[in-house]
């Protein structure tokens, strides 16, 4: 089959229900979470997704098994010291970082050097940022140009636990450090730019002992050994991150209403909400809920009969850094110049994806102006084009792939994205929905 994707028309408007898949970022941290469980852990409507299976894969490699079975997956922990180190072993990562990153943090003790590499994208990013605060546990690493996959950890049993300043506002390595105090004899203590909380939540719901201490802009947290995880049941609800294509997709469709059911809203997770509704994007949460910590509802959008510029808070980057790719085609129908700042941790993802969102608004027609860590976007309300668009060489970056086929269907041209397959890490069944909306 083709793995490239043309579009040569605009969505027609919509008016539907649909719901999308698990929330990418639980579902890592249950499989994690529960391979360390002692018993058996159940998730209904966990992500199977390329970067949930190489967790899934992961976790058996360290001798804890797993079975599905209709929309039930198991996973059979052995308790807090249950992984088998083996001799020359190797951990694929694929293409997510959540998973390498988090998973070092838990590997701190390993008796054996353990090696772990992942994709062509993921061996570009900079796992320095956990090997650093890890070291100091008393871990050793050796990493590729000091700063990339492959790398070798080599663990300790005589761990200590450590101060770590958290200033970028990394949820990856946060974790990572979290998951190292949890093996650690004493207080580790952690103080962290705002962040997605959902190590956090995990661990409260599971009354390990974490203190966890909000203030203004950063969040105070200490975390003792763990000894034991009890089995952990969990209905994954649906990721906010996939569903903000589609919130997108409604937001620049003329006379457009859609209601997505079932969604976290985990107030980290949802600056793209704040955002587009600060544009004049109608949207609104149904059947709030409160499930194991995290926040859920259904979410309805009305596409506005006009959308505003902003100048983006920087406060709101954290919460919204996933979805800005998707954020910026609504700027470039908003009337006026929108300004986003302080975004240069968007370079650290999949793809530098701060250049790759400005190259696809520049072969949209929209004007702009970029510096490494901002972009000024001039919006156009009558925006359409006509011309051909080839998106392609983009390091297989899901969010630049999904982005480009939400800009082909709201504005028109003639577009042909490649790398159809990129959306297999975190979103498979994006276009099966996208058809749904379609017909």
């Amino acid at each position: 089959m083709p793995n490239t994707i043309n579009i040569n028309k605009k969505i027609n408007k919509f008016n539907k229900t649909i719901e999308v898949s698990g929330d990418k970022s639980i579902s890592i941290r249950w499989v994690l979470f529960s391979s360390l469980a002692s018993g058996v852990s159940k998730a209904k409507n966990l992500l199977m997704s390329e970067d949930v299976m190489a967790a899934l894969n992961a976790v058996k490699k360290l001798g804890i098994n797993y079975k599905k079975s209709y929309n039930i997956l198991k996973i059979y922990g052995k308790g807090i010291e249950g992984y088998n180190y083996k001799k020359n072993l190797t951990i694929d990562c694929k293409n997510s970082g959540t998973l390498g990153r988090l998973i070092l943090g838990l590997l701190i003790n390993t008796n054996h050097p353990i090696r772990l590499i992942g994709d062509k994208s993921l061996s570009k990013r900079d796992f320095k940022r956990v090997t650093d605060p890890l070291s100091k546990f008393g871990a050793k690493f050796k990493l590729k140009n000091n700063k990339n996959l492959p790398v070798k950890i080599f663990g300790s049993s005589k761990l200590k636990p450590i101060n770590y300043y958290e200033t970028r506002g990394s949820a990856q390595c946060k974790s990572s450090v979290i998951f190292g105090g949890m093996r650690t004899n004493g207080t580790t203590f952690i103080k962290a730019q705002k962040s997605r909380n959902h190590t956090e939540l995990l661990c409260r719901y599971l009354n390990l002992p974490i203190k966890i201490k909000k203030n203004k802009n950063n969040d105070v947290i200490k975390i003792k050994k763990i000894t034991k995880i009890k089995p952990i049941n969990y209905h994954i609800p649906s990721d906010i991150s996939s569903s903000a294509f589609f919130i997108v997709l409604t937001a620049l469709s003329d006379n457009s209403k859609l209601l997505i059911k079932n969604v976290n809203i985990n107030p980290s997770r949802i600056g793209v909400i704040t955002i587009l509704k600060k544009m004049g994007v109608k949207i609104s949460f149904e059947r709030k809920k409160t499930y194991k910590g995290e926040v859920i509802a259904d979410i309805r959008i009305l596409s506005p009969k006009s959308i505003k510029a902003i100048n983006c808070p920087k406060n709101l980057n954290t919460g919204a850094i996933d979805e800005f790719l998707v954020i910026f085609l609504v700027a470039a129908k908003a009337k006026g110049i929108s300004y986003f700042k302080d975004l240069s941790e968007l370079n650290q993802k999949e793809s530098p994806r701060l250049k790759w969102g400005n190259y696809i608004l520049n072969q949209m027609g929209v004007k702009t102006k970029l510096t490494k860590d901002s972009i000024k976007i001039f919006g156009n309300p009558n925006l359409k084009i006509k011309n051909k668009i080839k998106i392609k060489n983009y390091l297989k970056d899901h969010r630049v792939f999904m982005t480009s086929i939400i800009a082909a269907l709201s504005f028109g041209g003639i577009w042909k994205i490649y790398d159809k397959d990129s959306i297999n890490t975190s979103f498979p069944n994006f276009l099966k929905i996208l058809n749904k909306l379609s017909k």
